[in-house]
């Protein structure tokens, strides 16, 4: 640590304020700088689409520091900042305003971006992305004062927002490529659920169908549909999926695919460069594969790790990956990772509300859902962390305890 004297942090995010965090309890004692181009202190996401995009709670809770924090813990944080070059040969970082900053360490924490909608019309006012809290402050009124809502993309994003947009009021469409919500994580069976989640709620659902245009005379006001539905909207949400910031990482010539590539140790390519969050494409040692993560843990996790790695340490990123989500009365976490399975398993009654879902390959249980069930999340990270081969007729079965699962 003798030799390290500062530690630049690009991403004023999740991911870089733990990190900066953890640089000061392991003792770092010199100068840490981290560049955000946001007009505030780093926030969780997570709230975005769901209590503080409906106004039930404020700035400060989403925040993951008191404010004064950075200043105390002598971190300075540099917001409205934006880092336009990294020179891996100087170790050197670039700003928009000219300066560039020296490190000994640098940790890219650059986030996402979200994926645009290229069809016509789809540059008129009234469509929204929803990534920053400015986002999610504009649509928030523009769903109190502009309806109907229509939504496109049934991903995690588009799914919460149309939940939050309904209990807000708002009379809400959802467009969705695929058959159900969240085919592409959780499969049809596990998407029905929500499907029907969102019917109940009174949302008109238009899945298997794409988007054709979006019309209007000077804002938007209907979305065309590629099977010839036209749906009213005075508010679009366009949620179909991000794109990872790599494009620092790839002028620099670091290691990018689907990502900043990173070893499992969080390093990239680059001598003294180190990557977090929803940017990197991390080596998983549980499933020997690179695994990018567009969640909340990832950052959570990951910015410490990388962190304690900076400094020295040879501490490998193996955590289970594990996201969360809370639609009208349905909250739920998933742990483990299926990009591929061959059989669903329900525990419990998903029609009512209280479940537990497996994803299994060959017998083996890949991940597992807790829909309202809040008490088994050990025996659920065994089961996962273990890929154990259990009988499923036993999973499906609530007679039989979980943990006598996992004893097995």
């Amino acid at each position: 640590m003798d030799n390290i004297r500062q530690i630049v942090i690009i991403g004023a995010s999740l991911a870089g304020a733990k990190a900066a965090e953890t640089l000061r309890a392991e003792g770092f004692d010199g100068a840490v700088i981290m560049v955000g181009e946001e007009p505030v202190r780093p926030y969780e996401r997570p709230p975005l689409s769901k209590d503080y995009f409906r106004g039930e709670s404020v700035f400060d809770s989403a925040a993951v520091h008191e404010g004064d924090y950075y200043s105390k813990s002598d971190i300075e944080l540099r917001t409205s900042t934006k880092a336009v070059a990294v020179e891996i040969s100087d170790s050197v970082v670039s700003l928009d305003s000219g300066e560039r900053i020296p490190y000994d360490r640098l940790l890219l924490a650059t986030g996402a971006t979200p994926r645009r909608l290229t069809v016509p019309g789809s540059d008129l006012p009234g469509v929204h992305y929803l990534r920053t809290i400015a986002d999610a402050d504009d649509l928030s009124a523009a769903v109190v004062s502009s309806s109907p809502v229509v939504v496109i993309g049934a991903g995690w994003i588009g799914a919460e927002v149309a939940a939050s947009a309904r209990q807000m009021g708002a009379d809400v469409s959802m467009v969705e490529l695929a058959s159900v919500p969240l085919e592409r994580v959780l499969g049809p069976e596990v998407g029905r659920v929500y499907a029907e989640l969102h019917a109940r709620h009174g949302v008109s659902l238009h899945f298997g169908v794409g988007v054709d245009s979006l019309a209007g005379a000077g804002r938007v006001e209907e979305v065309r549909l590629t099977d010839g539905t036209v749906l009213p909207a005075a508010t679009i949400v366009v949620g179909v999926g991000v794109v990872p910031r790599t494009e620092l990482a790839e002028a620099a010539g670091i290691e990018s695919r689907n990502g900043i590539l990173v070893d499992e140790y969080l390093a990239t390519s680059a001598a003294n460069v180190f990557a977090a969050g929803d940017v990197a494409n991390a080596f998983h040692p549980l499933y020997g594969t690179h695994i990018r993560l567009e969640h909340w843990s990832a950052a959570l996790n990951q910015g410490p790790m990388a962190a304690k790695n900076m400094l020295g340490g040879a501490v490998p990123y193996d955590r289970t990956p594990y996201f969360f989500s809370d639609q009208y009365e349905l909250g739920m976490e998933y742990r483990g990772w299926a990009p591929a399975f061959d059989s669903v398993i329900f525990r419990g009654q998903p029609e009512q509300g209280e479940f537990i879902a497996f994803w299994l390959d060959g017998g083996s249980v890949l991940a597992a859902m807790n829909a309202n069930i809040w008490d088994e999340g050990d025996a659920l990270e065994a089961l996962v962390r273990g890929r154990l081969r259990v009988d499923p007729s036993a999973l499906a079965s609530v007679d039989v305890g979980l943990d006598t699962l996992v004893q097995l």
